[in-house]
């Protein structure tokens, strides 16, 4: 039987993270979910990881057939040369009705030849890992809660003797509270699906049981593709730090700098608040622009604008995005809230930063990101975990959030504002007849910013920002009054 480390991979993109390594040799694991939760897709990595590694590798059928199966694996583009499939069905006399036992119950029978093949299986290949799907045929057998543990604890003890690595697939279909095997298996894991009112399915793992491991608890994300499953791994920011230092980052608006105080601290988080059309993403375009002219890389979620307008509005105010993606130093990446889970957006960002080297992430915005999570309370908890890990990487952050309304009360549909190091102001604001645009800082965490409103304007230069707007009041309500001499501080450029 072939020999390997102390653990045995899945080899499922994040899940060996969520277990902590893998799955401890020589003992057996309960994988549990409703039908097309994704559990033969992961025994089939699994047992596809292991053929890789020159183990011998046995999957035991009781629900499916093996046509089934390599219809399956096709689907992925798989092979599943090297893996022995043992297709167990019932043995033809059970299904002659002149070979039935008076004496003596069929389940006895049926329990105990079912019992006896898959032994006979595992003694001709020898596997050093054994897939058995499923354990709900074995519990339709027993007939009875004792007769089940005590089957379950008979396989357990001779796999052990066999020292393979077994993972048993339960679908819950006969009943999905008996805890029978949870006290018998090495580990649990549980495959869980959930139907939002609009978008794609969303699924999730949870690993329940995994004695003597410290593994990574509660849920996370998973997506079934072409290729297979992927788990996305809760992020936890603590255990990410870097050290990096946190200079002042300088807009290429000298008057924007001066609002900042300076500018931005790297390593910090700047939330953008305004009604729509106020230029909160030609703002964030702007350090876009200064970060990519220092040598660094850059990194664009989009979640509610179109990639290709923004790219012809962006050139409308003289920022090329097309050349910066075509020379590797902008990565821009159109987000589809009804198809995305939040688990997996994460993982998008880390890649660009862990991988690809992006310091300055915008996420454009945190509307379109709340709306990829119908029903999701933990909006804030994500958002504090993610930001926490980008900050401690060394990565600037722009986040951009649309109010409610546009002039006078503004509604903020997630307040993420005690999160943010900076909170940056967008309103609009009537005078002479026109809707102006005016910007303001409101918080800074890590130093001084002026306390002035200043006009906004966006044209075919970009960005520009006037003088403050020292005789007005209530520029920020949207209802301004002049409460001193006009300086012409509002004159048009035209």
């Amino acid at each position: 039987m072939a020999q390997g480390p102390e653990q045995a991979r899945t080899g499922i993109a994040g899940m060996d993270n969520v277990l902590a390594g893998g799955l401890a040799r020589g003992r057996l694991f309960l994988l549990e979910g409703s039908p097309g939760t994704g559990k033969t897709t992961i025994a089939l990595q699994f047992l596809m990881d292991g053929a890789a590694a020159g183990e011998r590798v046995l999957y035991i059928t009781l629900s499916e057939t093996e046509d089934e199966l390599r219809a399956s694996a096709e689907s992925h583009g798989w092979s599943l040369d090297g893996i022995d499939v043992y297709e167990l069905v019932p043995p033809e006399s059970l299904l002659d009705d002149e070979q039935q036992q008076s004496l003596l119950y069929s389940s006895d029978l049926e329990l105990g030849e079912t019992t006896r093949r898959i032994f006979d299986a595992v003694e001709r290949v020898q596997p050093a890992r054994v897939v058995l799907d499923s354990l709900s045929e074995i519990r339709l057998l027993a007939q009875s809660s004792l007769r089940y543990r005590r089957q379950v604890l008979a396989l357990k003890h001779y796999f052990a003797r066999q020292k393979s690595t077994v993972l048993m697939l339960d679908d819950l279909t006969a009943d999905a509270h008996d805890k029978t095997v949870h006290s018998v298996a090495h580990g649990v894991m549980r495959l869980e699906e959930l139907a939002p009112d609009y978008g794609s399915d969303r699924r999730r793992m949870r690993v329940i049981k995994y004695r003597g491991r410290r593994f990574r608890g509660g849920y996370h994300d998973m997506v079934i593709a072409t290729g297979g499953v992927r788990v996305f791994p809760r992020l936890v920011s603590a255990e990410h730090r870097g050290e990096f230092r946190r200079d002042l980052i300088e807009s290429s608006s000298p008057e924007l700098t001066a609002l900042l105080g300076g500018g931005v601290e790297r390593g910090t988080s700047v939330l953008i608040l305004g009604p729509a059309g106020t230029g909160k993403s030609t703002l964030t375009l702007t350090f876009v622009v200064t970060a990519l002219a220092r040598g660094e890389k850059a990194a664009m979620f989009v979640f509610d604008e179109e990639i290709g307008l923004l790219i012809d509005r962006a050139k409308g105010v003289g920022i090329d995005l097309k050349a910066m993606i075509n020379c590797g130093q902008l990565i821009l990446e159109q987000v589809d809230a009804a198809e995305l889970t939040p688990g997996e957006f994460t993982e998008r960002v880390r890649h660009c930063v862990e991988v690809h080297g992006a310091r300055t992430i915008v996420i454009d915005s945190l509307n379109g990101y709340q709306a990829a999570m119908p029903g999701e309370t933990a909006l804030i908890l994500h958002m504090h975990e993610l930001l926490q890990f980008l900050n401690r990487q060394g990565a600037t952050t722009f986040l951009t959030v649309a109010q409610h309304g546009l002039v006078g009360d503004m509604r903020t549909p997630v307040d993420v504002t005690y999160l943010a190091d900076i909170v940056i102001l967008q309103r609009y604001f009537e005078a002479r007849g026109r809707v102006r645009r005016a910007i303001s800082v409101v918080k800074k965490r890590t130093g001084v910013h002026e306390n002035t409103i200043r006009e906004f304007r966006i044209d075919s230069r970009g960005v520009t920002l006037g003088e403050p707007l020292t005789n007005f009041q209530g520029v920020l309500r949207g209802v301004p009054s002049l409460i001193g001499p006009d300086a012409a501080l509002l004159e048009d450029e035209e």
